[in-house]
């Protein structure tokens, strides 16, 4: 995977520094890249997070995204400004530092939080301005570098599970007419505590924020209970927080598999298109997690969505 241009890194950690000064006088300084991908580039200088967004980010719409964070603290971490900057014909966003979920201490995972904060957003009212939720256009992507990897013999399955969902799922067609409000890229790594280290838990990342399924947001950890990578506690934990704060993706009661089925086999095919196309460019085989998401498309693209309503492994 392509670094950024050193003075790009450069100039946004400069950036970052001098936002973070004019925030306080009495910085204690201190900085570190976050985050080096073509999805977007982060830096952190002090209390403070500067973000290059990638290439492609429509400006009208991110702003749209970034006006929403604004509006809803208590939800989404707001940003250190209303609009975006130019740096090398980059959009640039800045932050607050928040707290992150530890990666080390898996039994803290703040499931319950994830699931209470996706149902509040799920029942925030969407402007009419607002754009549409990204996550299907993210699994075509994940599907595309994976046809553009070359031959490795797990892509296969991954695509043949692929050709099994419905266009909307893989960005052919728009999703089914919803105007809640989705993030549309749901995992623990979204999750920050602010006011840094000891706030409440609060989403980040608006990318994809927007209009569309909710049960998408709901997807990733259906489909990693699904494939065996989430114990049925916690996944019990999550269903339950999500359901007793209100949220619309799933019935209040009864089976959430007919709502949370097709999503979860889409993020389920995300997740295996990009360990696929990651191990190509490594040239290292499947790990074991891997593989598990990879059998579980071979699984898949033998029973018709509309048909799998077990979850069963």
């Amino acid at each position: 995977m392509n670094s950024a241009p050193a003075p790009l890194i450069h100039q946004l950690t400069a950036k970052a520094r001098a936002t973070a000064h004019a925030r306080s006088t009495a910085c204690p300084c201190g900085a570190a890249t976050l985050a080096d991908r073509p999805d977007g580039i982060v830096v952190r200088h002090a209390d403070t997070v500067a973000k290059a967004h990638p290439e492609d980010t429509d400006q009208a719409e991110l702003t749209t995204r970034l006006t929403l964070a604004a509006h809803h603290p208590g939800i989404l971490l707001p940003p250190l400004a209303p609009t975006p900057a130019d740096l090398h014909d980059r959009l640039v966003t800045f932050w607050p530092y928040g707290t992150p979920v530890d990666p080390d201490t898996p039994d803290a995972a703040p499931w319950e939080a994830a699931a209470t904060l996706l149902a509040r957003l799920h029942r925030t009212p969407a402007p009419p301005e607002t754009p549409a939720m990204r996550g299907p256009a993210k699994a075509a992507r994940a599907v595309a570098r994976l046809r553009d990897a070359g031959p490795h013999p797990a892509a296969l399955p991954v695509l043949r599970a692929w050709d099994t969902l419905p266009a909307w799922t893989r960005a052919e067609a728009p999703m089914p007419h919803s105007g809640t409000l989705c993030h549309g890229d749901l995992h623990l790594g979204q999750l920050v505590r602010h006011p840094a280290p000891e706030g409440p838990w609060l989403l980040i990342d608006v990318d994809d924020l927007g209009v569309g399924v909710p049960a998408w947001d709901l997807a990733r950890p259906a489909a990693w209970y699904a494939c065996g990578l989430l114990p049925p506690g916690e996944w019990a934990r999550f269903l339950a927080a999500y359901r007793a704060e209100g949220g619309p993706a799933v019935p209040a009661d009864g089976d959430p598999w007919p709502a949370l089925d097709v999503p979860a086999r889409a993020l389920t095919v995300q997740t295996a298109a990009r360990a696929v196309a990651k191990a190509v460019a490594a040239g290292r085989p499947l790990d074991e997690v891997e593989q598990s998401v990879v059998d579980a498309c071979d699984r898949m693209a033998t029973v018709p969505p509309q048909l799998a309503q077990d979850h069963a492994k």
